[in-house]
C-alpha cells in the first residue's frame, strides 16, 4: 500500500523504543517520501517502554527525544483522534487510539511489530493496514533506493559514542527487527 506522493503512516509504540529502529524510521521520515505521525499516548507508550526495560534510563532525557521529535516534525503529532476511540474495536482495546490516528491524519499504514493486534478485518473499513517495519523499509527501497541508503548513512554516521562500521550498524538494524532490510542494505555497505 506504500504508494502516493507524500503518503501518510502511523508509528505505533513499538517501532519507536528501540533507539536505533527510531533513529533509522526517522530518517527515513526525513527523505519527504512520506509524512509520518504519531500521538502524545504513542509517546507515552514507548516512553513507559524504555524505562520498564532499561534500569538506567533516564526520564528527563526520553521526554527531550519526544519534543524533539515533534519539534522537528511539527505535522506529525496527531490531536483530535480521541472522539474516535470508542467507536472502534480491536482485539486488544489499549491500541484503539493507534488506529484513531490513523483515521485522523488519513494514513494508510500503521507501522508496527503488533500485527496480531491490527487485524486487516478491523483496519480494512478505515483503508488501512498494519505493515512490519521490516517490509515497510523493503517496500521503501523498492520506492526509492538511495533515500533508504541515504538515511542508514546519516544514522550510522551520528553514532558517536560509540561508532560503528557499516557491517556493525546494519547488524543492529537486523537485530531490531530490519532483517530483510539490512540484507538489502549490506551491498551499500561501502557508502553507508
Amino acid at each position: 500500500m506504500i504508494g502516493g506522493r507524500r503518503f501518510a503512516v502511523v508509528y505505533d509504540a513499538c517501532v519507536l523504543f528501540p533507539f536505533t529502529l527510531r533513529d533509522f524510521l526517522l530518517r527515513l521520515r526525513q527523505s519527504d517520501l512520506f509524512r509520518a505521525h504519531w500521538t502524545a499516548e504513542i509517546h507515552a507508550e514507548w516512553i513507559s517502554a524504555v524505562l520498564a526495560r532499561r534500569a538506567n534510563a533516564d526520564r528527563a532525557k526520553l521526554q527531550r527525544t519526544r519534543d524533539l521529535m515533534d519539534e522537528h516534525f511539527p505535522d506529525a503529532l496527531v490531536t483530535g483522534h480521541q472522539p474516535l476511540i470508542a467507536s472502534l474495536s480491536l482485539p486488544d482495546p489499549n491500541d484503539r487510539h493507534v488506529l484513531a490516528a490513523a483515521i485522523k491524519s488519513g494514513a494508510s499504514l500503521i507501522v508496527t511489530t503488533n500485527l496480531t493486534d491490527f487485524p486487516a478485518s478491523a483496519l480494512d473499513p478505515f483503508g488501512v493496514e498494519a505493515i512490519h517495519p521490516d517490509e515497510f523499509v523493503l517496500d521503501l527501497f523498492e520506492l526509492a533506493e538511495g533515500a533508504v541508503v541515504s538515511a542508514a548513512k546519516r544514522a550510522r554516521a551520528a553514532l558517536k559514542n560509540p561508532s560503528f562500521s557499516p557491517e556493525e550498524y546494519l547488524a543492529r538494524l537486523a537485530a531490531n527487527g530490519l532483517v530483510g532490510a539490512a540484507g538489502e542494505l549490506k551491498e551499500f555497505a561501502e557508502v553507508i
